[in-house]
């Protein structure tokens, strides 16, 4: 690196701390930063300031204020020898608040490797002036604030008195699930299914270690059919869960599938379910059981009750009787994805204010 590099400015004049500042004296130009703190989170710094009954809450508060969140461009990556990777762009912002810009890469083959199928970093920006506030790794961000989006939709949609939750996956977001939706419901057993039974005991395992009443699971139609919340989170191109098998007055929640070639649920869980989602026009686009569906008529536009900005808004019941099944299908809002790093930046201000007050 050239010493007298902007790269190698950088590296002399900025300092890191956790969760804190990339604090900065000089710009690279020699001339002084329009902003001195950037805040940097790590996975581990974002985990310990998204308490679960409060990010919950920041979505409810999210989805009930709005935002400007446009298309988000998706691209397909060719692999060799894999199933393809994709490419998302996620932008989000509120006047006079903030901007937030998500970029997100999901490659399915990792999993034979043991790594992690989804990658993402965050970068949250000044509405008002423009100025970089804080940068995020964004893999928590994104499996902890769409785990709260299921738990939020749970809230509204689920049976008050649900005991049992089957957790169909064992990715990343398997215990994240798990944890979400205990924050809004108390569970007397919560069962983890996979492919990989190993997987299944481990996480089962994890979760029983920090207090929830976890096992893995059985055989998965028994498992389903007894379970009041079921909560799939795979990367399944055919469905994996049978309509037949949902019992009266039971939740399903559908998060993996985020393209039209991907399903985790048949037409028939979706003809026999009153349907929500998260947003209307991420869904009716990327969701593969959505597309599927509406393309072969087993389900039409208007069998989609609402969104989460109506149900948040009271413009929707949500459910309605007890026995009534309830389906909510998931893709992803880079609504969420900002409420969740606005309220990082909030509790790393407050903890901060609570340092120096204890001073």
């Amino acid at each position: 690196m050239p010493a007298g590099s902007p790269a190698a400015w950088a590296s002399r004049c900025c300092r890191r701390k956790r969760p804190g500042a990339i604090r900065c004296r000089r710009s690279v130009c020699g001339k002084k930063s329009m902003r001195e703190d950037v805040l940097n989170f790590t996975d581990a710094d974002v985990a310990g300031c998204l308490e679960w009954g409060e990010l919950v809450d920041a979505l409810d508060d999210a989805f009930k204020r709005g935002a400007e969140s446009p298309p988000r461009p998706h691209f397909d990556i060719e692999v060799p020898g894999e199933p393809n990777g994709n490419l998302l762009l996620m932008p989000a912002w509120v006047a006079g608040r903030h901007i937030g810009l998500k970029t997100v890469t999901v490659f399915p083959g990792n999993a034979a490797r043991n790594e992690p199928s989804v990658n993402a970093q965050y970068l949250l920006f000044s509405a008002a002036t423009g100025a970089i506030v804080a940068v995020f790794e964004g893999g928590v961000l994104t499996v902890r604030r769409t785990a709260a989006a299921s738990a939020l939709a749970s809230r509204y949609l689920s049976r008050a008195d649900a005991r049992r939750l089957l957790i169909v996956g064992t990715g990343r977001l398997s215990s994240n699930l798990a944890s979400a939706h205990a924050s809004v419901r108390t569970f007397e057993e919560i069962v983890i299914w996979g492919r990989d039974a190993e997987k299944a005991r481990k996480i089962a395992g994890k979760l029983a270690d920090e207090g929830l009443p976890a096992r893995p699971a059985g055989e998965l139609r028994a498992e389903v059919e007894a379970a009041d919340i079921i909560s799939c989170c795979t990367l399944a191109r055919a469905p994996i869960i049978k309509g037949e098998w949902l019992k009266p007055g039971a939740h399903l929640d559908l998060v993996g599938a985020f393209t039209p070639q991907m399903r985790e649920a048949d037409e028939a869980a979706l003809m026999r379910s009153r349907v929500f989602v998260d947003t209307f026009e991420g869904a009716l686009s990327e969701s593969g059981e959505l597309v599927h569906a509406l393309n072969s008529g087993a389900l039409a536009r208007g069998d989609i009750q609402a969104s989460l900005f109506e149900l948040t808004r009271g413009e929707h019941s949500g459910r309605e009787g007890l026995s009534d099944i309830t389906l909510f299908k998931s893709v992803g809002c880079s609504l969420e994805d900002l409420a969740a790093a606005e309220l990082c930046v909030a509790r790393s201000a407050s903890r901060s204010r609570d340092a120096t007050a204890a001073v």
